[in-house]
This record gives structure tokens, C-alpha cells and sequence, in this order.
């Protein structure tokens, strides 16, 4: 169990004193498929660790340094502190308002970035099947197809699912968590749209 037993800090702390750390730093701090878990278990609402070890399935102290670096990167802050017996004060860590990810990222930090994600997502759909066999009632729907899109249909496709993730986002809703994953990849390189003056059309 957390103790922190200094003075109690403010309800809520703000993140905007903090400098914003390099987006490599980012990606760095999720290229582990668990970071990406608690990232986006924090998103549904703030947890402690020890909640959110109820989570992942593991001590509360496994999580302090997985949570430690996604504070360091700028992705959580410290939202509030709670009291718990004999004087103890848990830590309640929120997802941070961050900016989005720019394209300073090597590709290998790229890389490692979604080869977590796949991992998690992966993590994802393996709880759900086994949840189902157990007695649960998990949905799982997977498609995977290849498209020829041109710049434009992409560009429409791309808003189409920005509307539908916008319109469906809403935290306060009832309902179940439902993670959603969905990528749009080239398997080929693009043709310019204006070729360079003197290359061969």
C-alpha cells in the first residue's frame, strides 16, 4: 500500500507548471504494452494504483514505476490525494491534457510505440475470449481488408472515423468500455499528387 504521509496536497493539481517533455520521451514511456493499459484505463477515470492493480491483475507495487514514467513523460498527473486508514494517503492518478503527438520520433521509437499497442490490444482481445469462456459476455469484432484510396478518399475516410470516434466518445454515457483500434496503412508508396518539375510523368 501507498503511504505518503506528508501534508496533504490541494485537491487537484495542475499539470501546466510542468515543461512538456520531447514527444520521443513519449514514446518512449508507451513502448510497454502495460503503460498503454493503464493509460487508457486512466482515461475512463482516475485511479489509484491500488485500483488499478485490480485492473491489471497485479501487486500495487508493480505498477509505481510504469507509473512514474508516464507522469515523467507529461501523459498523467497526480489529480487528488486520498485518505485511507491509519493516517496513510493514496495517490489518484488522472490521464494529463496533452497536445498531439508531433513526427520527432525516430522510426524505431515509432516502432516500438506500436508494436506496443499491438501487444495490448492483443492482451485485449485474449482477456475478452477467455472471459468468454469463463461466462462472460465480452463482444469482439475484427476486420481486416485492403482498400485503393486516393488522397481524397482518404482524407474523407480519415474524417468519417474522427466523426464517428467524436460522436460515440461520450464518457458519461451508460454503457460498456469498448477499446477501439483501427489503422489505415499503405501497403504501398503514394504517387505524388504534383510531380516534381522535369520527373517523368
Amino acid at each position: 500500500m501507498e503511504d505518503i504521509s506528508s501534508e496533504p496536497a490541494p485537491e487537484r493539481l495542475s499539470g501546466t507548471g510542468a515543461s512538456r517533455k520531447p514527444w520521443h520521451k513519449v514514446h518512449k514511456a508507451l513502448a510497454d504494452p502495460l503503460r498503454i493499459r493503464l493509460l487508457e484505463w486512466l482515461a475512463e477515470e482516475p485511479q489509484s494504483a491500488r485500483e488499478l492493480a485490480g485492473s491489471a491483475g497485479m501487486p500495487a507495487d508493480r505498477l509505481y514505476y510504469h507509473l512514474g514514467q508516464l507522469e515523467q513523460a507529461g501523459l498523467i498527473e497526480v489529480a487528488s490525494y486520498r485518505r485511507l486508514a491509519r493516517g496513510k494517503t493514496e495517490r489518484v492518478y488522472a490521464r494529463a491534457e496533452t497536445e498531439p503527438p508531433g513526427d520527432d520520433a525516430t522510426p524505431e521509437e515509432s516502432a516500438a510505440f506500436l508494436g506496443s499497442v499491438l501487444e495490448a490490444t492483443a492482451m485485449d482481445i485474449t482477456a475478452a475470449y477467455q472471459a468468454g469462456q469463463s461466462g462472460g459476455r465480452r463482444e469482439v469484432y475484427l476486420h481486416r481488408g485492403s482498400l485503393r484510396l486516393t488522397d481524397q478518399a482518404l482524407a474523407e475516410l480519415r474524417g468519417h472515423i474522427e466523426q464517428l470516434a467524436t460522436r460515440f466518445a461520450d464518457p458519461g454515457a451508460d454503457g460498456t468500455w469498448t477499446r477501439m483500434v483501427l489503422a489505415l496503412v499503405d501497403v504501398q508508396d503514394r504517387p505524388d499528387a504534383d510531380p516534381p518539375p522535369g520527373s517523368p510523368a
